[in-house]
C-alpha cells in the first residue's frame, strides 16, 4: 500500500526568505516619512520636514521589535530596513538640512550635504557586516537615526525661535560634516540595548518620567535637539576620559608622584 506523500516542513532558512506584512508596514511608513519630510523642505516647510524625520526614528525603532516579538524577521526586513535608512536618515536629512542653510553657499554646500550622506551609507553598510560580530551594549560610530535627529533637530529648534538657516549657514555646514565624521568614527555610543526594560527600578525614576514628558511638550524641538547634542558628544567625551588614564600609566614618569 502506497503512502500518501508528506508535506515537507520548511526549514526555519526558508521561512525567513518570505515577506512579512506587519513589520513590513511599519518600515515602509518610515520610508514614506523620510519622503514626505524631503517634499516639506523643497516646499520650505522646516516646520514639518524635522518632525516627518523623528517620526520616521519612532517606526524605524518600533519595525524591529515588531518582527522580534512576532518572530517575523527575516533577510529581507532586515536589507529593506536598511534601504529605508539610507533614505530617511541619510538623504532625507541632508537635503532638509542643504535647502534650509546651505543652498546658497554653492559647490561647499551641497559638498557638505554628499558628505553626510555618503557617511551615512558607510555607516549603515558596516552596521550589516558586524551584525552578530558587534558588542550589542555598543554602537560603532553614530548611528545614523542620532546623527539625522542632530541635523533637523537643528533645523526645527532654528526655525521655530525665527532663525534664517542662511544666517547661520557655516555653523550648520560645520554640524553637517562632524556629524558624517562621528557616524564613520571608531567611537563607541551606547546602544542601551543591555537595559532591561522589565526590571525593577527605583521610586525617583518612576518620578522623573512625568517631569521629562512635560518638558518635552512644553518645548518638543529645543529638547529633542539638545537630548541628541548630549548623545553626539557622549562618545567623544567618553572616549577622551577612557584615554586620559591609559597615557598616565603609560608615562608615569610625567604624573607628579610618579618614579624618576
Amino acid at each position: 500500500m502506497d503512502h500518501p506523500e508528506e508535506t515537507p516542513v520548511p526549514s526555519e532558512k526558508q521561512r525567513r526568505r518570505g515577506i512579512y506584512i506587519l513589520p513590513s508596514l511599519f518600515t515602509t511608513a518610515s520610508l514614506f516619512a523620510g519622503f514626505y519630510a524631503i517634499v516639506q523642505a523643497m516646499n520650505g516647510s522646516f516646520e514639518y520636514a524635522p518632525l516627518a524625520i523623528f517620526i520616521a526614528m519612532i517606526l524605524d525603532a518600533l519595525d524591529g521589535r515588531i518582527a522580534r516579538l512576532t518572530h517575523t524577521e527575516s533577510d529581507f526586513g532586515a536589507q529593506y530596513d536598511s534601504l529605508v535608512d539610507m533614505v530617511s536618515f541619510g538623504l532625507a536629512p541632508a537635503l532638509i538640512m542643504y535647502e534650509w542653510a546651505l543652498s546658497g553657499m554653492g559647490k561647499l554646500g551641497w559638498l557638505a550635504a554628499f558628505i553626510y550622506t555618503a557617511a551615512a551609507g558607510l555607516r549603515l553598510a558596516r552596521f550589516n557586516t558586524q551584525v552578530g560580530v558587534a558588542d550589542k551594549r555598543f554602537f560603532r560610530g553614530l548611528p545614523s537615526p542620532a546623527a539625522a535627529a542632530l541635523l533637523v533637530g537643528l533645523v526645527w529648534v532654528l526655525h521655530a525661535n525665527g532663525v534664517p538657516g542662511r544666517e547661520i549657514s557655516i555653523a550648520a555646514l560645520v554640524v553637517t560634516v562632524l556629524a558624517g565624521v562621528l557616524m564613520v568614527s571608531n567611537i563607541r555610543y551606547r546602544s542601551f540595548k543591555d537595559v532591561d526594560l522589565r526590571g525593577r527600578v527605583s521610586f525617583m525614576t518612576i518620578l522623573s518620567l512625568p517631569l521629562v514628558l512635560v518638558l518635552l511638550f512644553q518645548n518638543p524641538p529645543l529638547v529633542l535637539f539638545l537630548t541628541f547634542l548630549l548623545y553626539a558628544l557622549s562618545g567623544p567625551l567618553a572616549y577622551i576620559f577612557r584615554r586620559i588614564p591609559r597615557d598616565e600609566k603609560d608615562h608615569p614618569e610625567k604624573h607628579p608622584h610618579g618614579r624618576v
